[in-house]
């Protein structure tokens, strides 16, 4: 009866990818208010080592015994795309995070989201995923929202007069070395995302996640203690909080994300991934009472315009 149970949930994702990238988003979305409240007394870089160290934990349990079969019979190839995409996740959540103590949440979060420009632009490249106009023009949509929830921090309405802040933005665009890690970010972002849509397609996504979770771990880990970050003797209350981070937006929400990427399009992934920012103002206005602004608003539904004139080209299973 459990078998017979197991194989209809099965069933029922293998033909519902759009609800399982939902689910991811949703997920993923969770990151940044974790990462706020632990960032109060663990730095960036074991923020970082503890999300995926315990996530390639709570996998391995689950699913090492598997995993170990499977392992055996990948190739060479298989074995080095795995490898790029653990090295490209440690090296996007490494300088993503760092990036937040250099520059503005702001001036970050605009740059390590122009991930799905990289991915357009290389997809036709690396994976010969051809980008049809409903995939162009929903990211141009997406970006335009991002741009529009970036000018929020700094611009308003007063009455019928649009003002901007002129010091807060000098100060948003100012740091050279922070925006430049954030850049980064995008660009491992992309790589990952691509290289799991080309290997999601011929390995489980057990095996997948635990070996490119432990990699960037152990990536992770050996960064933090070369730049002499302790990774013991934080407070309680953080370790909760990195806990959380490791099982609700890395297990859940990466581990969904890389599912949809053995049935759908990188490029589409990609830009679907831009409805983070949305969920993430939603749950900051629910647990940390920041009100979204009008200029916030407007930009999320540009993003969701953005996403859903890109979903056109999925139909029936079909890519593009």
């Amino acid at each position: 009866m459990s078998n017979t149970s197991s194989t209809t949930l099965l069933d029922k994702l293998e033909s519902s990818p759009l609800f399982v990238l939902f689910v991811a988003i949703l997920s993923v979305s969770t990151a940044s208010i974790f990462i706020r409240f632990a960032q109060n007394d663990v730095p960036s870089m074991v923020i970082a080592a503890y999300r995926l160290s315990i996530a390639s934990v709570v996998i391995g349990i689950f699913t090492l015994r598997k995993s170990l079969l499977e392992m055996r019979l990948l190739s060479k190839n298989q074995w080095i795309t795995i490898t790029i995409a653990g090295i490209l996740l440690a090296v996007h959540f490494a300088v993503w995070i760092t990036s937040l103590e250099y520059t503005s949440v702001a001036s970050s979060v605009v740059l390590v989201t122009t991930t799905p420009i990289w991915v357009a632009l290389l997809s036709p490249l690396i994976l010969y995923e051809k980008i049809n106009r409903f995939i162009l023009v929903g990211l141009i949509i997406a970006m335009l929202g991002v741009f529009v929830l970036t000018l929020s921090s700094t611009c308003q309405f007063h009455g019928m007069k649009f003002v901007c802040d002129t010091h807060k933005i000098m100060a948003n665009g100012g740091n050279i070395y922070g925006n430049f890690l954030a850049l980064m970010g995008a660009w491992a972002a992309a790589g990952y995302v691509m290289a799991g849509r080309k290997i999601r397609q011929k390995t489980t996504l057990a095996t997948y996640t635990f070996l490119v979770y432990s990699i960037s771990a152990l990536l992770l880990i050996g960064l933090a203690m070369i730049t002499h970050n302790s990774l013991v003797g934080y407070w309680p209350d953080s370790m909760i909080w990195l806990v959380l981070l490791a099982l609700i937006p890395q297990v859940v929400g990466h581990s969904a994300l890389n599912w949809a990427l053995g049935s759908l399009p990188a490029a589409f992934v990609s830009i679907a991934l831009l409805g983070e920012p949305i969920g993430s103002s939603l749950l900051a206005w629910l647990f940390l009472d920041e009100e979204p602004t009008f200029l916030e608003i407007f930009g999320a539904i540009l993003i969701l315009l953005g996403i859903l004139l890109s979903a056109r080209f999925w139909k029936g299973g079909k890519s593009i």
